[in-house]
């Protein structure tokens, strides 16, 4: 192939360095990039300020030229130059064997090749310096009227933080081989061609060619018998604006790091690290957006839940045998750290451009390959700068419904038909059999003792005393005597001190069966956010569970409780009421204050208190929501609507 050695040319002045590797003759210099790249991208830019060179060449038709050149002054507004094929769509649908399914349409209008005005594309970033430093540009590639793209996995461009531009060239050089397509083998010798064109009129050339590209076309330039080949005919270029849901389509990198780099720009700040350091960006703004959507129901998402998510990224990143994490990856990682609601709002965070897209173009939708635009219809698309080929992966997450379904589903609710959902209902009793069991502990502990070690460890080693008497050398152990008292009654304050106007909803559910307690709490009102069909979600402040399950007045209608004055008295008083033992079960943040003691003792009972802290976060995240079904019959597709935070 003839690349020569590895020996380096200092040019002093402007700190130029000249590879002879990325040689490609005497006065031009290739700065291979991987497409879609905003490392390269930072690379590039960096390359070409300090070679400060006299002509930027760049793989790009020359009818492209004017109207990217225009987009590229207009950044950070995203857009996309396109081109529609002449020859018209040639992935149309075959229909075979059925006669009646020509009638129908193909919904693909046509093909188009179309440039993305990327800022963290690299060659757009060199256009871009370029045009800062009033550097004259190029365009070398061969007009074509359809394009083929070439595309390979490539290592992680993140190594440019340790390597040199040239050592990460060298590394992948081995593994390359040519394009086996004729418009390939065309485009190479023509931008050769071009570049010895160029070489005549200027000194000092810096070429940005795709990666994939790179040494062919070197190939080519030293070629003696070198020919160019003749142009295709091509259609006009049209500058389009991007919707900001189709920026992901568009964009090489995550569109909310992207933001973060032309944040960065504007600030003059140091953006040479944003491809991790975004990502932690990226969780921070997502946790704000999730406390602010559940509020009080959100879990806590602290600097230790963070780093254990950063963490598991970075462990799936390195097992996928990458530096930098994927989309999926990120996702996937808030999913099973902190659930599906929070792993939502990094999704939709993700896709957040963070700047208006506002322009005076016509507005296109990007998808798959494809294109929609009223002037073109909907188009399959192939980008000019293709960047390694794209895995799709599948997420499941029960997405938020939109408004036009909550505001329908409101008006079919019937409001004489409710149940629960019965996996909550077992998830609740579950956790109403712990708070008993923690309880009954809580009951014995007091009368506990300890003895000195004979034969038995008993109920465990007694640390304290053992301590103690350590001059001694003996040792003593616990003896916990047999649970003693029983419990039918617990009460749970989720929110206290609660405000009734976030609580609307206060109700008595009695048990469909005998595992079931009978059930009175306080909770937000459940028509107001519709999460399905005939599906409906609350958020529990406070609850009072009896097993096991006896009928009882509804509490909030009942006038012997009339002289509380607050919904945790009520609670409480209620459970003091119907209670047939003497403790009962409480589970709130703080210690019951003296009202609440003088309340027990007038019933005759006494709190067994247990700190709200000393149960999982998420559980009790999990266990405030509460989905209610307009119907039994409804409990056969809830699970498909219902997510968790």
């Amino acid at each position: 192939m003839g690349l020569g050695g590895k020996s380096i040319h200092n040019y002093v002045g402007n700190a130029m360095v000249r590879s002879k590797l990325l040689e490609i003759g005497p006065h031009i210099t290739a700065l291979p990039v991987v497409h879609g790249s905003g490392d390269f991208a930072w690379e590039i830019r960096r390359q070409i300020l300090r070679m400060t060179p006299d002509c930027l060449a760049v793989p790009l038709p020359k009818s492209f030229q004017t109207l990217v050149t225009q987009a590229v002054l207009q950044l950070p507004q995203p857009s996309i130059v396109v081109q529609r094929s002449l020859l018209g769509n040639s992935n149309e649908w075959e229909n075979a064997g059925d006669e009646d399914d020509s009638d129908y349409p193909s919904p693909v209008e046509g093909n188009a090749t179309y440039v993305p005005i990327d800022p963290c594309q690299p060659v757009i970033a060199a256009i871009r310096v370029a045009i800062e430093e009033h550097i004259p540009i190029r365009f070398v590639d061969l007009e074509t009227d359809s394009f083929e793209p070439l595309t390979r996995t490539l290592p992680d461009a993140y190594a440019l933080k340790k390597v040199s531009l040239e050592q990460y060239a060298a590394a992948v050089l081995p593994f390359l081989s040519a394009g086996e397509n004729r418009q390939w083998q065309d485009r190479i010798r023509y931008m050769a061609w071009q570049l010895r064109q160029l070489s005549i009129d200027f000194r000092n050339i810096a070429y940005v060619p795709s990666l994939l590209d790179w040494p062919f076309v070197r190939q080519a330039f030293l070629n003696p018998e070198l020919t160019c080949p003749e142009h295709e005919q091509v259609d006009e270029t049209r500058v389009y604006s991007v919707e900001q849901n189709s920026l992901y389509f568009l964009f090489g990198e995550i569109p909310f790091i992207t933001g973060l780099y032309e944040q960065a720009r504007a600030t003059l700040a140091d953006d040479s690290a944003l491809a991790i350091d975004g990502v932690k960006q990226l969780l921070m703004t997502a946790r704000g957006r999730y406390v602010l959507e559940y509020k009080n129901r959100a879990r806590r998402i602290t600097p230790k839940i963070l780093g254990q998510c950063l963490q598991y990224i970075r462990n799936l990143t390195l097992i996928e045998r990458f530096f930098t994490p994927q989309l999926v990856t990120i996702v996937t990682a808030a999913k099973q750290i902190a659930g599906d609601g929070f792993a939502i709002h990094v999704l939709e965070t993700a896709k957040d451009f963070g700047m208006e897209v506002d322009s005076k173009h016509e507005r296109a939708q990007l998808g798959i390959h494809q294109i929609f635009a009223e002037s073109l219809g909907i188009c399959e698309t192939s980008s000019r700068l293709p960047g390694p080929p794209l895995v799709w992966s599948n997420l499941e997450l029960t997405p938020r419904p939109t408004r036009e379904d909550q505001q329908k589903w409101k008006q079919q609710w019937n409001p004489y038909s409710q149940c629960s959902w019965p996996p909550e209902d077992e998830k609740i009793e579950h956790f109403r059999q712990t708070v008993f069991d923690r309880a009954r502990e809580v009951m014995g502990a007091d009368f506990a003792r300890t003895e000195k070690f004979t034969s038995s460890i008993k109920d465990g080693i007694d640390i304290r005393d053992t301590l103690r008497n350590w001059h001694t050398g003996e040792i003593y152990v616990k003896v916990l005597p047999p649970n003693k008292g029983k419990l039918d009654a617990a009460v749970m304050l989720f929110d206290s001190p609660a405000d009734p106007r976030d609580y609307p909803w206060r109700t008595t559910w009695f048990a469909e069966h005998k595992e079931e307690s009978t059930l009175a709490f306080y909770a937000s009102n459940f028509e107001d956010e519709p999460v399905g069909p005939g599906i409906c979600m609350a958020t529990y402040g406070g609850a009072m569970f009896v097993f096991p399950p006896i009928a009882i007045p509804d509490i909030w209608n009942d006038p012997r409780l009339d002289f509380t004055e607050t919904l945790e008295e009520r609670l409480l008083a209620a459970a003091c009421l119907h209670s047939r033992c003497k403790h009962i079960a409480l589970v709130s943040s703080g210690p019951p204050g003296i009202a609440w003691k003088r309340l027990a003792k007038h019933y005759g009972k006494a709190w067994v208190h247990l700190p709200l802290s000393r149960f999982s976060d998420s559980t009790i995240q999990q266990l405030r929501m509460v989905h209610v079904l307009n119907g039994k019959e409804v409990r056969s597709y809830a699970s498909q609507f219902i997510r968790h935070a």
